[in-house]
Order: C-alpha cells, then structure tokens, then sequence
C-alpha cells in the first residue's frame, strides 16, 4: 500500500530496553545508553548505570515523519570516563508497518562494526494519523451457550390410542411356605414317673480303689451249680449206673 501525505507529521519512539547484549567491560558493569536518528534529528537516552547486558530506559521521543524517509538509524553505546565510548551495536528500523498500521512493537537486532550479533533493542513506536488502526489482540474465549427456555414437562407418549393404565399398588409379599404349622400345644405333661437316676460317686482317685462296700466278693475258680437237667450223681457209686 502506497503510504503518502506523511510530511511534517509526528510520530512516537519509545526506547524500552535492551537484551544480551555485548559486554565491554573486563571488571566492572557496562553502562549503556541509546542513540536515535531521523534525518537530521537526533535523540539520546539516559546512560543505565551498570545495567550490564540488559538495560532498561523505559524513554519516549517525538520525531517529524520526512516524505520518502522509512527508516530509523538506533545506536547502543558503552559509556566511559576516561576514554571514549565503546559502540555496543547498531540497527536499521524500517518504519513501513507503523506508518501503515498506527503501532509496532518489536524487538530489533544489533550488530557491532564487524557484522557480528551484539545484542536486541526493543523499540514501541506509534503514529496516530495511520489510515489503517491497529487491532488489539483479542483473546479468543470459547463460544456462549445460548440461553434456552426453561423445557415443559416431559410427558410419556404412550403407542397406544389411550394413557397407559397405572401400575396397580404392589403388595407387601410374603414367601409362601411348603410346611403346615404346627399348633401350638398348650398341654401341661406330668412329671415322669421313672425316678432319676441316682447320682454317680466321684470318680476314685488313681490309682484305682477297691471295690465298693457292700458288694459281694467274686471267688475265683466260682464254685459248682447244681445242674436242672441231669439228675445228681449218686455219691460213693462208680462207675455210674445207666440211666
């Protein structure tokens, strides 16, 4: 896009800062300053004690824009006492975007006297009689849900020509039993006629005491019985005579 019609307007530099940039001192911090030049006009920064490789100025300059003039000479420098100042690095800034669009904030690189990188300046520069606004950078948030009416009540549609009928109340179930029930028997029974058992004696100390007073002693071989179905032999006969 063709920019003219920018003779004699104003528009603003502002110096913010420095980074990485080449040191030139051995012991103690550098001390940077900025230079800018237009045409003729030329500006310079506070010098940033010991701001070292990166300096902040945070300085605004006005300049009068020059037809056909699209660029701005910037100049970083090292600040010394004794001798003279040591030139850190220079840039070319090409003004088309600003004068096209109103505003430009970037960061430029430096390069010293031999073509080596030396360091960045940042630069914002802004011209307000650009034809073309700058637009802001928006932050993208994701889309708004739509609002939507509050839904009626949800209804069954039944598939039938009429309302489905209610369910019935469901009963309380109970598990049917495969066993009669017994009735409960209200008879008194008497007491046993059979008399308890006597009780035991305490079991006798080991080792085992004689049998219990009272009871018989068993003689060993026992005696001879009388046999029911032979008659008795006649004493003092032998042999036996036959029956």
């Amino acid at each position: 896009m063709s920019i003219s019609g920018i003779q004699g307007l104003p528009f603003e530099v502002t110096v913010v800062g420095c980074y990485n940039l080449e040191d030139k001192e051995w012991i103690s911090r550098q001390d940077p300053y900025v230079c800018l030049e237009y045409g003729s006009a030329k500006y310079r920064t506070k010098t940033c004690t010991d701001g070292g490789k990166n300096p902040t100025f945070q300085e605004k300059f006005i300049f009068t824009l020059i037809e056909g003039l699209r660029e701005l000479h910037v100049m970083v420098w090292n600040s010394n006492t004794l001798v003279a100042d040591d030139l850190i690095g220079s840039g070319r800034i090409q003004l088309h975007k600003v004068l096209s669009q109103g505003y430009d904030d970037c960061t430029w690189p430096l390069q010293s006297k031999s073509g080596r990188h030396s360091g960045e300046v940042r630069l914002i520069l802004h011209y307000s009689n650009a034809t073309v606004q700058p637009q802001k950078c928006k932050t993208k948030l994701a889309p708004s849900v739509p609002e939507y009416a509050p839904s009626a009540p949800f209804n069954q549609v039944s598939p039938y020509g009429h309302p489905p009928a209610p369910y019935p109340t469901p009963m309380p179930y109970a598990a049917p039993s495969h066993y009669k029930s017994c009735p409960t028997s209200t008879a008194i029974y008497s007491p046993s006629p059979y008399a308890a058992y006597p009780p035991q004696a305490p079991a006798a100390a080991y080792p085992p005491q004689g049998p219990p007073a009272g009871y018989p002693p068993q003689i060993y071989p026992p005696p001879p019985q009388a046999s029911t179905y032979y008659p008795p032999a006649q004493t003092g006969i032998y042999p036996p005579p036959p029956y």
